[in-house]
């Protein structure tokens, strides 16, 4: 019988399984290993890890005028943002991208944070734009939490400006890492090493250069790398070309000299490069530029770029800058309040395997309704989720999430923290911070400081009443601080802030972006007032007409609550037995509160009270809430004047900060303005001055303080407490109140 023939399939089969038998093919068990039990996981965290090292949040300030805006421009062109550049103020009349609001480009202030996305080099980059002044208002310390790091822009003609040291103030207020980019290179007396030893002396900087100017003025062409030891020239029509080339000879002492310096600077606070420095060791590129970044994200160095934004030159190693020495969202701790502990601090992770925490940093009216920017802190946010609302206990659901990309909007599925999105139809405040619901985390205090100024306002015209309420609607959902109210006697609208500016800023925006003209009244001061001493009440209401008459007697006494009392009103039952029967007690305290809303002497809310009932009278017949009510509220009137009342004034902390050499004069206006110096401290060059000062007399103060300080001052105020006005003042606030009334009547 012939031997049976194989077919080939069957041969190459057996000669496969047998090649399997004898050897373990490294691929296939590879492939095994990989799907081994509780890899995914490992995946997975590498894949977030990768994601967030690729993420960078930073903000670009500077003093006005400094080619902020200009810098901003090229680089969302070279990062393909934008395809065409357009000057702030250029002959095509379309301006810079980001000069959005016609207000912010005339008081030259960013009112409102912006945030735009761009990408270089597969990393993402969300650039937020901040608020310059710090202002009495949240808005700007919201901002500075959504960022990991910053640029600081300065002008290599000018130099270190009063809006310089203001803004390197606030970073350092909120430990921002940053760099510097001194800007201008091309115009006529630029000196960038005047610049740098400004920074030195003026901000206290630990910093250095990390590249050398090729040329300056007319003459600038390009840059020479003292990292990596390369001269850069930027070719093309708007210099998108960068071409790397050897450093001119004519240049290598200098260049030597400058990185020998930049070195020596970062040793001294790196230990690890100040080990290879002190040994002589050559020190490589990779391990002087891992050194900088320790130094830069640990807040203990700065390094210096150069350039010229308006000539194309220089913004490609800045942003190259950026991914290199500023921090991934990781690498900042950022800290939660936990309301459930009474606002205890907890760090947060950072990593996408937490609970959900996200901060809605700013509100935007679009086509589709509200859109709230959000930067995530930690966990997961997805499309269709139900997030909490800690702010308001509130849940909802994400109807639509997006990242932001110049005007488009990219829907996406998910976002992951350090990420910053955008979402659709959630009705929100500015600083809410949204959670899964396991957690009761804020990132800010939610204790919002009560509102120090006051100020009438109504609409010209009376068919712009729908649009006045709207815009002010959406104001105080956007900050806090901006609260509305309306007044009972005059029935005016009342919008209250933290200060002139604040509450300035509001009403020309009602006026431009709702096209609604107010009238404002005269800012007025949220007086108290509040009794001395103990007086007593007897009071009987009787009034007796055709029918059912009213009668109500109350008797007893209002004292001051002790020092430090939590409440400012308390009344308290001491009628023993039924002379007024207990269903009537209600109305009688409705009608004490009722009359503190209004003091006799100025017409203001009276405070730390306390009322005491010890007994009265009631008919069978007669009696009623009403009566009650109404003795209640004579019956305070009688004996308000002999509890020998006083005004309580908001007295402000008020923190000064001027260069040494304008003390005196500030010192003298503040005891002018009736203040108490309480402290006063050096700051390098600066006088840091803290003042409690009646808010009464600090009207118009920023602008005297500009004056008596050639623009370098600049001071801070909040709420501290009320007390008591001088019987000077108590004569004249009584006099005027008097006056008004008697206008009105007459």
């Amino acid at each position: 019988m012939a031997p049976s023939v194989r077919s080939p399939a069957i041969r190459l089969l057996y000669t496969l399984s047998s090649a399997l038998k004898t050897t373990s093919s490294p691929l296939l068990t590879g492939h095994r290993r990989t799907f081994s039990a509780g890899n995914p996981a490992r995946v997975e965290a590498t894949w977030w890890k990768e994601s967030m090292e690729r993420l960078r949040n930073i903000g670009i300030s500077a003093h006005i005028d400094s080619g902020k805006t200009t810098l901003t421009e090229r680089i969302l062109y070279y990062t393909g943002r934008i395809h065409e550049i357009h000057e702030v103020r250029g002959r095509d009349g379309v301006g810079a991208k980001m000069d959005s609001m016609d207000l912010e480009r005339e008081k030259g202030i960013t009112i409102q944070s912006a945030a735009t996305y761009c990408t270089w080099k597969d990393y993402q980059v969300n650039i937020i734009d901040t608020p310059g002044h710090v202002d009495f208002t949240i808005e700007v310390e919201r901002a500075l939490r959504v960022l990991d790091g910053a640029i600081l822009v300065l002008c290599s003609v000018g130099g270190v400006q009063s809006q310089s040291i203001t803004v390197d103030r606030q970073m350092r207020r909120y430990d921002v890492p940053r760099v510097a980019f001194i800007n201008k290179l091309d115009r006529m007396g630029a000196d960038p090493w005047k610049v740098l030893s400004q920074a030195r002396s003026k901000l206290r900087h630990h910093s250095a250069a990390v590249q050398v100017p090729i040329g300056l003025e007319d003459d600038f062409q390009g840059l020479v790398d003292l990292v990596q030891l390369k001269a850069y020239y930027f070719h093309g029509s708007n210099g998108e070309k960068v071409v790397a080339e050897e450093i001119p000879a004519n240049m290598e002492a200098l260049v030597a000299e400058k990185r020998r310096e930049l070195i020596e600077m970062v040793s001294e606070v790196d230990d690890k490069l100040a080990e290879a420095f002190l040994t002589d060791e050559p020190i490589s590129s990779a391990s002087l530029e891992e050194a900088i970044r320790r130094a830069t994200v640990a807040q203990k160095f700065i390094p210096v770029f150069m350039g010229s934004a308006f000539k194309n030159k220089g913004v490609q190693p800045l942003l190259d800058g950026v991914l290199s020495y500023l921090p991934c969202p990781t690498e900042v701790s950022n800290y939660a309040l936990d309301q459930n502990k009474n606002e205890e601090k907890v760090t947060l992770s950072g990593t996408p395997v937490g609970p959900l925490v996200a901060l809605a940093f700013k509100l935007e009216e679009g086509r589709f309704g509200q859109l709230t920017y959000l930067r995530i802190y930690e966990g997961v946010i997805r499309k269709g989720d139900f997030i909490i609302n800690v702010n308001t206990g509130k849940k909802i659901k994400v109807p639509r999430l997006v990242r932001m990309h110049s005007n488009e909007m990219e829907d996406i599925q998910e976002a992951h923290a350090g990420q910053i999105v955008a979402v659709f139809g959630v009705d929100c405040a500015s600083g809410d911070t949204f959670t899964d619901g396991s957690v009761r985390y804020t990132m800010t205090s939610m204790n919002v400081p009560e509102p120090v100024m006051s100020l009438a306002i109504s609409p010209i015209s009376k068919d712009s009443g729908g649009q006045f309420s709207k815009a002010l609607n959406r104001f105080q959902r956007e900050d806090p601080t901006f609260r509305v109210g309306l007044d009972a006697e005059s029935g005016q609208t009342i919008i209250s802030g933290m200060g002139e500016l604040h509450l300035d800023i509001y009403v020309e925006r009602i006026r431009r972006e709702y096209k609604v003209d107010a009238t404002v009244g005269r800012p007025r001061v949220n007086f108290r007032e509040t009794v001395t001493k103990r007086a007593e009440f007897d009071y009987l209401h009787k009034k007796q007409t055709g029918g059912q008459g009213q009668y109500g007697r109350v008797c007893g006494y209002v004292e001051p609550l002790p020092e430090g009392s939590t409440t400012k009103f308390e009344f308290e039952n001491m009628i023993v037995g039924q002379a007024v029967p207990s269903n009537f007690i209600p109305a009688i305290e409705k009608g004490f509160k009722e009359a503190a809303n209004s003091g006799s002497l100025i017409g203001h809310p009276v405070e730390n009270i306390r009322i005491v009932l010890t007994d009265g009278a009631a008919h069978a017949v007669d009696s009623s809430e009403l009566a009650f009510k109404l003795a209640a509220i004579y019956a305070f009137r009688q004996c308000y004047t002999a509890a020998k009342p006083v005004i309580l004034e908001p007295v402000m902390l008020v923190e000064l900060k001027a260069p040494t050499e304008f003390q005196g004069t500030v010192t003298g206006d503040i005891n002018k303005r009736k203040g108490v110096i309480v402290g006063n401290d050096q700051d390098g060059d600066d006088s840091v001055i803290t003042a409690h000062v009646p808010l009464n007399n600090m009207f118009g103060y920023s602008t005297s303080l500009r004056s008596m300080t050639q623009g370098k001052g600049e001071f801070t105020m909040e709420y501290k407490e009320h007390s008591p006005v001088s019987q000077d003042v108590q004569l004249q606030l009584v006099n005027t109140y008097k006056a008004n009334k008697a206008a009105e009547n007459s």
